[in-house]
């Protein structure tokens, strides 16, 4: 194997040993659990090394990177994952490749990323981001909508054309009654996801958790994590 191809596999054998340990410790089975490796600032070659590694779901947070990558590797059988914050003017080109958009977190996203799922013959996953740090009527310091918000944002979602409501996602808060408290954020977001599922049974996707935090995460049932730095390095910046 090539130098860099031996590192990210060291990296992602120590990534899997810490997702397992922590389903064992909370009683789950590792396959309740998907990484979704987040492969943002490095190249689409890291993407093959990846693939090449056995894995299927990896995650971008901006369009001018991702949409590249994307078609670079469009021979390869991957879940696409967009997770940062979407603005309206790069919809079009995140339903082009994206499965899933985590970061739903506004009304006036739902009706451009429809539209654009519908022109592209897509249906597109859709996951409401929920910002543990915002107040009713607010948005996150990290994007998110206020946990009032979700049901709006949710019901939305199920009834627009060419989407696909999947469920939650967080970011562990840095300000707030959450901050530093990130298992307890993430066991609010369980609480959240219950009552979604009440009114949308097959929204029962929960993301949440990096590589510092992966193990809060999984004791709180999240169903997905999203690991960048533990499985590639710390980030250099992409010319």
């Amino acid at each position: 194997m090539t130098d860099r191809k031996t590192e990210l596999a060291e990296n992602l054998a120590r990534v899997e040993e810490r997702i397992a340990s922590a389903c064992a410790a909370a009683g789950r089975a590792r396959a309740d659990v998907t990484l979704i490796v987040v492969t943002k600032t490095y190249p689409a070659s890291d993407v093959r090394l990846l693939h090449e590694l056995g894995v299927r779901e990896v995650a971008e947070n901006r369009d001018q990177d991702a949409a590249p990558k994307a078609a670079d590797c469009a021979d390869l059988d991957l879940t696409w994952h967009f997770v940062g914050q979407l603005q309206t003017n790069k919809v079009r080109s995140v339903a082009s490749y994206a499965d899933t958009v985590q970061s739903v977190d506004r009304a006036r996203l739902i009706g451009p990323l429809s539209t654009a799922a519908v022109r592209a013959e897509r249906e597109l996953g859709c996951l409401i981001q929920v910002a543990l740090d915002a107040e009713s009527g607010e948005r996150g310091e990290r994007g998110g909508v206020a946990p009032d918000g979700i049901g709006e944002l949710a019901a939305l979602v199920a009834e627009a054309p060419g989407l696909r409501l999947d469920g939650l996602m967080t970011v562990a808060p840095l300000a707030g009654e959450y901050a530093g408290r990130q298992r307890a954020a993430f066991e609010r977001l369980l609480e959240f996801s219950s009552r979604l599922r009440a009114d949308h049974p097959a929204a029962n996707m929960v993301s949440a958790g990096m590589s510092a935090d992966l193990e809060e995460a999984v004791a709180a049932g999240a169903t997905h994590v999203r690991v960048g730095t533990a499985v590639l390095g710390d980030r250099p910046r992409l010319g």
